[in-house]
């Protein structure tokens, strides 16, 4: 589609504001669908792991990484499912365009917490299984991962569109 200067985005899709803010809405809780499901089984296979036999043998170090990884999913949780809360408590209360614009601003922070959680689930595992070299190389490159592909690109795009 050509941009033609002086008309807003939805002005050349011919839909009202809110016909916009209800197809952002519904692309949005279409997105989270993908996302809550991994995070929520995520979040539910780390909250086990203290009740292992073996969780005791694990160094401190990876004990705190542990907890950090914890926080961040059930962070990650509780913001990527707020935006279905919040579409909740205020159906029918005209508010639309503030559900649409605090869930997307979750979501983009549900994201970057889902991001370090699985960093850091990365760094756990590498740690157990090939030691803490292995670990610290797999946190890097996923962390680089994680930058380049959920933020660095999308950036890129937004700015050479």
């Amino acid at each position: 589609m050509s941009s033609r200067p002086g008309t807003t985005y939805a002005a050349r899709r011919s839909e009202t504001e809110a016909e916009r803010l209800d197809r952002n809405l519904s692309g949005l809780l279409q997105e989270l669908r993908v996302v809550q499901t991994g995070v929520q089984l995520l979040t539910g296979f780390l909250l086990t792991l203290p009740f292992q036999a073996r969780f005791q043998e694990v160094p401190a170090v990876m004990r705190d990484v542990y907890l950090t990884v914890v926080v961040a999913s059930i962070a990650a949780t509780v913001l990527l499912t707020a935006p279905v809360a919040s579409h909740r408590l205020l159906f029918r209360r005209h508010r639309l365009d503030r559900v649409v614009r605090t869930a997307h601003h979750f979501a983009l922070a549900g994201l970057m917490l889902l991001g370090l959680a699985l960093t850091g689930v990365a760094v756990l595992i590498f740690d157990t299984v090939a030691g803490a070299t292995a670990a610290t190389v797999a946190g890097a490159g996923f962390a680089v991962l994680f930058t380049a592909t959920w933020i660095g690109h999308p950036w890129w795009q937004r700015l050479h569109r």
